[in-house]
């Protein structure tokens, strides 16, 4: 498990959005690693994992948006049903609030998991990390 930063946007939710910043992070030579957006009464709130989070940070703004961070944890899984129960109910054990998940599994026998958290280090301490 690693503490991390990932970046924030919140805009518009409207055709083009997605591909206009993941265009401009292309044109920066920054990979996005990991990626979730959603929305909510038409607003999008992107939270992204990123190779160089300062250069990405550059790019957008140069480009007009206003990246923000937040601290996050990644977290590598068994791909068995129950891992993510087990960090969820340590979390809530310790008064712990996710305020956003989302995972990818690849194959091989794992899963990686990204989670926001009200308290990333105290999250860490919880999860042994």
């Amino acid at each position: 498990m690693a503490k991390t930063t990932q970046l924030t946007l919140t805009l518009q939710s409207k055709p083009g959005v997605l591909a206009k910043i993941s265009r401009t992070l292309a044109d920066a030579g920054v990979n996005i690693t990991a990626l979730c957006a959603g929305e909510t009464a038409g607003r999008g709130r992107i939270r992204m994992l990123v190779s160089d989070p300062a250069r990405a940070k550059e790019a957008l703004k140069a480009a007009k948006y206003r990246p923000g961070e937040e601290p996050a944890l990644t977290l590598t899984l068994e791909d068995r049903p129950g891992a993510l129960a087990r960090v969820a109910e340590k979390l809530a054990q310790g008064k712990i609030n996710i305020k956003c998940a989302y995972a990818t599994t690849a194959g091989g026998g794992t899963s990686t998991v990204v989670l926001t958290v009200s308290n990333a280090d105290k999250a860490q301490a919880l999860l042994g990390g």
